[in-house]
């Protein structure tokens, strides 16, 4: 929808819409360039608080994707005033606040509307030095691909919404996405990262898909190697499947090739949904381990998932 329109692109924009990146970029001088990202969600977990926690750190993600630091945040609010108390809005807020001070931004303000559906994000400016920015387009051949969150968080709301799921699997399911990225872009800064972005509604799949594009390399993952959250693959086997991964699996196409060696429920993971997700980055192989080990020493559970192997016309993952 967007591509139809006739936007205008002065030189001072960095990064926008024309690409499928994660923010826009905008350079005011040569030193400093802003970042500018918004997002929100639907409650993805019964606890007022833990849901702001989430749907900030969601929102935050967009600027450490693209290699900044976030600043300010405004929060965005749809929320059903006849239908939930004002309590459930105040915690929500109050969650969502904890995440922002954490990320080292500050809150600005923000809007509200009334609406039958609650909805809670933020809209966040960023700063970036100009010659740092990362894009998911920059990869090369030879780089190393890591993943620096568990996935499966799709598969987990959907088991616990189906009663499938216990407790100890929706604490994790919180701790894994109120997560800010905010350490795992701190070590790979020190490392030559290429290329960046963050696995969100689109999946593995799709973000992965997303980067070969924009670079147009054929990408090869390790789906034995993707991290994955507890108990993933018998709910799975259940049919604990969110709809949004059939529809990444239409939207990726011939695109992405699963071989069929892949365990179904790994095939499953790859098309899977996530919320605040982790990052996918793309470095030189030289320094990947010693980058897992420096994320692993700032506890950020990171993986080494595959390889940029060769260049692509249009773009290809594949998952072996």
């Amino acid at each position: 929808m967007v591509k139809g329109l006739d936007i205008e692109r002065p030189p001072e924009l960095l990064v926008g819409v024309d690409g499928a990146d994660d923010a826009g970029v905008y350079r005011l001088n040569d030193e400093t360039a802003l970042i500018q990202t918004l997002d929100f969600l639907t409650p993805v977990t019964d606890s007022p608080y833990d849901f702001g926690r989430i749907a900030a750190a969601n929102s935050l993600s967009d600027v450490y994707a693209m290699g900044g630091r976030p600043v300010t945040a405004m929060n965005i609010v749809c929320f059903p005033v006849d239908d939930l108390s004002e309590t459930v809005l105040s915690e929500t807020l109050a969650g969502g606040l904890e995440v922002i001070h954490a990320s080292g931004a500050c809150l600005v303000g923000g809007h509200s509307v009334d609406d039958k559906e609650f909805k809670y994000g933020l809209s966040v400016t960023g700063v970036v030095d100009p010659k740092k920015i990362l894009t998911n387009g920059g990869a090369g051949v030879g780089d190393a691909l890591i993943l620096t969150k568990p996935l499966g968080s799709g598969i987990v709301a959907t088991a616990i919404k189906g009663g499938v799921a216990d407790e100890v699997a929706a604490k994790e399911l919180v701790s894994v996405c109120a997560t800010l990225n905010k350490r795992a872009a701190e070590v790979v800064a020190g490392f030559s990262p290429s290329a960046c972005t963050d696995i969100t509604g689109f999946g593995m799949a799709g973000h992965a898909l997303e980067m070969a594009r924009g670079a147009r390399k054929h990408l090869v993952i390790s789906s034995a190697d993707l991290p994955a959250m507890e108990g993933l693959s018998g709910w799975a086997s259940m049919g604990m499947i969110p709809a949004g991964s059939y529809r990444n699996r239409e939207f990726c196409g011939s695109s992405v090739i699963v071989a069929s060696s892949v365990e179904r429920w790994r095939a499953d993971l790859i098309f899977d949904p996530q919320t605040s997700g982790g990052l996918l980055l793309a470095l030189p192989s030289h320094h990947a381990r010693e980058c897992l080990a420096a994320m692993a020493d700032a506890g950020v559970c990171a993986a080494l998932i595959g390889e940029v192997v060769a260049d692509h016309s249009c773009g290809e993952v594949e998952f072996v």
